[in-house]
């Protein structure tokens, strides 16, 4: 199997995984909040970030150059670093904190590969220096950040509604 259908199966195994796990354990409103919020976040920000030029993927099928596979399983990866989260820590913030921190170290290991295997690449800008392994810096700032932001939705979105 080559590299991008690999990287197609196994992401959507974890979203099957996550998704089912989460309408199994948890309210239907914070799956949503979770899983569509996520979605819609992973687009947009994955979409500026490639319309700026700092971010090019060659996994398909796209949307706006950003691919299908990526908006999908960005609330996966999410989830389950919240969930594992939520086994070490009580509480909404400091779970959502160290899941960002889960999932930023698991990116640290991956991001890198999938450069390497071609699926996406940083082309040169003088943000994006320094690099681990091709991988920018902002990359993994923006992991931190928007995990963060995601794992809160399902509070945030039970304050709204």
């Amino acid at each position: 199997m080559d590299v991008r259908r690999r990287f197609q199966v196994t992401n959507f195994v974890l979203v099957a995984v996550a998704v089912t796990h989460a309408l199994a354990t948890w309210p239907l409103a914070d799956t949503a909040a979770l899983f569509l919020g996520g979605m819609v976040l992973a687009f947009v920000l994955e979409a500026v970030t490639i319309r700026l030029g700092f971010l090019e993927h060659a996994v398909e099928p796209q949307l706006a150059g950003v691919p299908v596979t990526i908006v999908l399983v960005w609330p996966a990866v999410v989830y389950v670093s919240y969930r594992l989260a939520l086994l070490v820590v009580p509480g909404t913030v400091p779970a959502a904190a160290l899941a960002a921190l889960l999932a930023t170290l698991g990116d640290v290991a991956t991001d890198p590969r999938g450069v390497r295997d071609g699926l996406w690449r940083y082309p040169p800008a003088r943000l994006s220096k320094p690099r681990f392994y091709g991988v920018p810096w902002w990359n993994f700032v923006g992991w931190l950040v928007i995990v963060f932001v995601t794992a809160l939705f399902p509070e945030l979105a039970g304050r709204v509604v």
